[in-house]
């Protein structure tokens, strides 16, 4: 009896820390936390398959298949025949190309 009290204090604790966390920044939306920063995602080294692209980027398939073309410089990789463009060098790649 003694241990199951234990876990419902523990339970108790946690929630109050994620209800407290939550509502300090309940008027501003665009505030980050060091646990929202834990489990955000790392895309330094996420791919995106080739027929993908066009998401990433907001453009149509036949306008990414004719940027591909005519920027063979691309950050890209190929594995087992497929071609695979890593979301961070292609983000700053994008950016470098509009600047």
């Amino acid at each position: 009896m003694e241990f199951d009290s234990i876990w419902i204090a523990l339970g108790i604790a946690a929630a109050g820390y994620f209800i407290g966390n939550g509502l300090k920044n309940f008027n501003n939306p665009d505030a980050t936390d060091s646990l929202s920063d834990i489990f955000s995602d790392d895309d330094e080294h996420e791919l995106i398959k080739e027929n993908e692209v066009h998401y990433f980027i907001g453009i149509s398939k036949e306008d990414a298949k004719s940027l591909i073309q005519e920027y063979p410089d691309i950050p890209h990789v190929t594995i087992n025949n497929k071609i695979y463009y890593p979301k961070a060098k292609l983000r700053k790649w994008l950016s470098d190309l509009g600047a």
